[in-house]
C-alpha cells in the first residue's frame, strides 16, 4: 500500500471521529439545555444563549480538526 493511501485513510478516519464526537457533544448540550429550560422556564433565554455559545465553540474545534485532516490528506 502506498504511503499516500495510508495518509488518506488516516485523514478520513480522523474526520469521521471528529464529526461523530462533535455530534455527540452538541446532542448532549442540547438535551441538557432543554431539560434546564423545562425545569426553570424563566431562565430559558439565558440557557439558550449559553447553549449557542458552547455549540459554536464545539463547532469551531470541529472545523479546526477537519482542516487539519484535509491538510494532512493533501500533503505530498
Amino acid at each position: 500500500m502506498e504511503p499516500n493511501a495510508l495518509g488518506y485513510l488516516a485523514a478520513g478516519l480522523g474526520a469521521a471521529l471528529t464529526v461523530i464526537g462533535a455530534g455527540l457533544g452538541i446532542g448532549k448540550l442540547a438535551a441538557a439545555a432543554m431539560e434546564a429550560s423545562g425545569r426553570q422556564p424563566e431562565v430559558a433565554g439565558q440557557v439558550r444563549t449559553s447553549m449557542l455559545i458552547a455549540a459554536a465553540l464545539i463547532e469551531g474545534a470541529t472545523f479546526f480538526a477537519l482542516a487539519i485532516c484535509i491538510i494532512l490528506a493533501t500533503k505530498s
